[in-house]
């Protein structure tokens, strides 16, 4: 039976270190604030952008929320955007995806000013990943990355198995995985014998939002098993990509959907922001 790896605890655990931080940061007269942008009313965002200002009310981050209606132009977007990258009291900046499909997300990307984007988006803060010599981490990976830590799972010389090869989880991953000396594979939609690939993995990483993707027969026995998707079922029941209740029974870490990787991805976006707080300070 897996150790399930729990999110909701490891996240509380990581807002508390940055509740200090924050308050330090006040007593030097900086406070940390975080601009966030939904356009439209796709209730999917609506959660994760409450959820983003809930846990900066948690932390004493002030949030500053930009509902724009579905039908603001691109050329409306990215003045406002122009606007919060001139305000140095805002430190971080992050426009909810998807966007309406009027709107260009490779541009609204781009415009956002690389010392300000906590996602970790920008082609500038992606290339500083690629070579390992980063501010800002993707939220999802990073995340994952502190779960592995905290349960003292060793990554280096592993072979590790990333399913999916998103820019916003995927790739990252990969590059994080290989930075601590881990053997990564990669696999995605075009893979060929899926199974062949994720049953050598001694750390399997799953990202593609399919239910029932990885089954047990697909797990090798022992490997430690992080599930990234989040998937809604008709009955309104969250999962993600794995098998849970069978591939527990022959992993030896597992995360749950809800309750694993989630909460972390949150964490991280605070744990951004307030670094470009800490940034704004020591310029």
């Amino acid at each position: 039976m897996a150790v399930i790896i729990d999110g909701k605890a490891l996240s509380a655990k990581l807002k508390n270190n940055l509740k200090d931080e924050v308050e330090a940061l006040k007593g030097e007269g900086i406070e940390t604030c975080l601009a966030v942008i939904i356009v439209g009313d796709n209730p999917a965002s609506r959660v994760y952008v409450n959820n983003k200002k809930k846990s900066c009310a948690e932390l004493g981050i002030k949030s500053l929320e930009y509902a724009l209606p579905e039908d603001t132009t691109e050329e409306e977007l990215l003045s406002l955007i122009d606007e919060l990258n001139s305000d140095d009291s805002v430190d971080g900046i992050l426009c909810q995806l998807p966007l309406p499909k009027h709107i260009c997300e490779k541009n609204v990307i781009n415009s956002i000013s690389p010392r300000k984007d906590v996602d970790a988006f920008h082609p500038e803060n992606v290339g500083h990943i690629m070579i390992g010599d980063y501010t800002f981490l993707p939220c999802t990976p990073a995340g994952v990355m502190e779960m592995l830590k905290e349960y003292e799972i060793e990554i280096a010389g592993k072979n590790c198995v990333v399913v999916g090869r998103s820019n916003i989880v995927g790739k990252p991953m990969t590059m994080l995985l290989l930075k601590e000396n881990a053997t990564v594979t990669v696999c995605h939609s075009r893979t060929k014998d899926l199974a062949s690939f994720t049953r050598e993995a001694d750390i399997l990483v799953s990202a593609v939002g399919k239910v029932g993707l990885i089954t047990a027969d697909m797990v090798k026995e022992n490997a430690v098993v992080i599930d990234v998707a989040i998937n809604r079922l008709e009955s309104g029941k969250l999962c993600g990509d794995v098998d849970f209740e069978n591939v527990k029974e022959k992993a030896s870490f597992i995360t749950p959907v809800p309750g694993g990787v989630g909460p972390m991805t949150i964490a991280v976006l605070m744990k951004n922001t307030v670094k470009a707080a800490e940034n704004r300070k020591n310029r």
